[in-house]
């Protein structure tokens, strides 16, 4: 076979898919295993959800409303916007797909961080754009470096606020500050997946951004239904944008891309709101008690306004994520982020962090012998 392959695809690195549980537990000869190393709500999702999405198996020999009519509608009224505000992807991941089809192609320039998602690079090359990477600091987005490094090319910046894998936000002030020295040319899409769980103190005025376009650049905030309403496996994010954006990104989705289970399933969680801030309110006190077990134990956690805790051992952190697995406990690495000694661990039940500490406290005497 001769395929005619262009080089900005061909030297794509594909996405690197974890393991399955079960197929883990066999490798390793351990049973019950919990996973700590995705970031998921450990206690799923809302029940009204589940029952929404259980009444609505019944319908699926017809298409999906393409529109996603009422979940639009119900998305501006909670986010006080028009509907015409709103874009709706097959996760996050396709939102920030419709932003680089819409507005990137070869030449065109993105800015993004390391260590953040690895998507917003791989949409780039797949469009043949460049891709501009731009080192934390001290596992912060350096706003200033991003200023400097924009160019008559750019036009799009991703950051992830707060970042994944730090945990970091960033301060509004300073955001503000960045947003009004950004061209009008250049779309900010921030990538808020965990905004919920980050500090009221934190949020910034979508409202005015989003309307606001004299003053600053275009900024696009992106949300997703995976993380805090606990529905990751239907897949579903949105955007908060311009309308004049929002007509963009309609123009580059395939139609039916929401799919029904979905719409049905965010629709219900949407309105449970006592659900929602149960969530909240359980993984903050979660999040708070896991980094300060894993202080007394010497490692050195870095602040978190997200379901999960970056954290140093000073020591090898494949080792302890080796040992880990034989204890039937999931939890990332974060070599391959650059932090050798570093890993990653998602705020659990609390039966979860207790077995979590147990089998953690356990690894580290031995490593450390």
């Amino acid at each position: 076979m001769r395929l005619i392959i262009p080089d900005f695809i061909e030297n794509i690195v594909p996405y690197p898919p974890g393991k399955p549980q079960d197929e883990l537990e066999r490798e390793y000869g351990v049973k019950n295993s919990i996973k700590l190393a995705s970031n998921e709500n450990p206690w799923g999702p809302s029940p009204k959800a589940i029952a929404a999405v259980s009444a609505a198996l019944a319908n699926l020999r017809r298409y999906p409303d393409g529109a996603s009519y009422y979940l639009t509608q119900a998305l501006a009224a909670h986010h006080g916007l028009d509907a015409s505000e709103i874009a709706l992807g097959n996760g996050s991941n396709e939102m920030i797909e419709f932003l680089v089809k819409a507005f990137i192609r070869e030449g065109l320039e993105v800015i993004c961080s390391h260590p953040s998602f690895l998507m917003y690079q791989k949409f780039t090359q797949m469009r043949g754009g460049r891709c501009l990477v731009l080192p934390l600091i001290g596992m912060r987005h350096d706003l200033e470096a991003v200023l400097a490094a924009i160019t008559t090319d750019t036009r799009l910046i991703f950051l992830d606020n707060p970042n994944n894998p730090s945990g970091s936000a960033l301060d509004p002030a300073a955001l503000y500050s960045f947003l009004a020295k950004v061209p009008e040319q250049v779309v900010v899409a921030l990538d808020e997946a965990y905004i919920d769980f980050a500090s009221p103190a934190l949020h910034l005025d979508t409202n005015s951004l989003i309307r606001d376009t004299k003053n600053h650049c275009p900024v696009v905030f992106l949300r997703t239904f995976s993380k805090v309403y606990g529905l990751p496996g239907l897949r579903l994010g949105y955007g908060l944008m311009a309308k004049e954006v929002a007509a963009c990104l309609q123009k580059v989705r395939q139609p039916f891309t929401v799919n029904s289970l979905a719409q049905a399933g965010a629709l219900a969680a949407l309105k449970d709101r006592t659900y929602f801030d149960d969530i909240v309110a359980r993984n903050r006190r979660g999040r708070e008690f896991l980094a300060g077990r894993l202080s007394r134990l010497g490692c050195d956690c870095l602040p978190s306004e997200t379901n999960f805790i970056f954290f140093d051992i000073h020591a090898d952190a494949d080792r302890l994520y080796e040992a880990m697995l034989y204890k039937g406990v999931i939890i990332r690495s974060m070599r391959a982020y650059g932090h050798p000694s570093c890993l990653r661990v998602t705020v659990g039940t609390e039966e979860e962090n207790a077995r979590f500490l147990a089998a953690i406290e356990e690894c580290l005497r031995e490593i450390r012998a």
